[in-house]
């Protein structure tokens, strides 16, 4: 039986990533829609997904979106750059109907055309977001005259899911990417993968207000409320705040430490493997 469109505003979104970077997506969302239940998925057993196949990818984001859909998810947001960049345009495809599909590409290119035309951006991110020359070639659609210069920065991620941030060694890491030749000449930096946020400050202090940091995860966050409030999908005020669930496909107690930095508050982790 179909679903009236009060019972469709009362479904959760669903916001899934390679691991638990994608809670800085997440946490970005629940500031600016305190009412929408989150059902989070993190493909820990599996991470990172910056290295894997196009294929892997795509068969980890359909099993993803299997579980996100029985949850009745009105909304699944793809908070990974690598699967936004491998595997948005089948998932819509397989959601069909059944639930809306957001990436964080798309709102991140159209805020750069908006921001930035004719001038020099650089990005840094995952060898899957750069090596898929996704953001390129939509940046290069807009014909704003936005001048990317792209740096695929492999070791960020693993660094920041083992806890090495705001310390000497991520300091040293971050400064050898970030002088790369590669990146001269920028007037803004995006933070193209999702866990880059909790270095953002380490990233501007090496810029000294000479380049524009951009955190994805806002823009994608303002993107989802506008998406709601446009497609009259927005869950409505409640005295109550929502109960979000959190999954991860393989459990360590280090994840779990890890998420409440990522996402800002207590979490519980269930675990659920996507193969059994």
């Amino acid at each position: 039986m179909a679903s009236s469109p009060a019972d469709i505003t009362r479904r959760p979104i669903g916001v899934f990533d390679s691991g638990i970077g994608g809670l800085t997506v997440a946490r970005a969302v629940n500031r600016v829609l305190p009412h929408e239940q989150l059902v989070y998925f993190g493909d820990t057993a599996h991470l990172p997904y910056g290295d894997k196949s196009t294929a892997a990818i795509q068969a980890y984001s359909i099993k993803i979106c299997d579980l996100l859909l029985r949850q009745h998810c009105k909304v699944i947001l793809i908070a990974c750059n690598s699967a936004s960049a491998a595997a948005y345009e089948l998932v819509r495809e397989y959601v069909g109907s059944k639930a809306r599909v957001l990436n964080v590409i798309d709102p991140i290119v159209a805020h750069i055309g908006e921001a930035y035309a004719n001038r020099t951006v650089g990005l840094i991110g995952t060898k899957q977001t750069v090596n898929s020359n996704v953001y390129k070639k939509k940046i290069d659609d807009l014909d704003a005259g936005v001048e990317l210069k792209s740096l695929a920065t492999p070791l960020l991620a693993p660094m920041v899911e083992e806890g090495f941030f705001n310390n000497t060694i991520s300091d040293n890491i971050i400064r050898t990417y970030l002088s790369n030749p590669a990146l001269h000449g920028i007037e803004a930096l995006v933070l193209a993968c999702t866990h880059y946020p909790l270095i953002q400050r380490q990233i501007k202090d090496f810029y000294d207000g000479g380049v524009a940091v951009l955190d994805a995860s806002d823009v994608v966050a303002s993107h989802v409320k506008q998406y709601l409030e446009a497609n009259a999908l927005a869950a409505k005020a409640s005295k109550t705040a929502p109960t979000h669930q959190f999954y991860v496909s393989d459990f360590t107690r280090s994840f779990e430490e890890s998420t409440r930095i990522f996402f800002g508050q207590e979490v519980h982790l269930e675990h659920y493997p996507l193969w059994e």
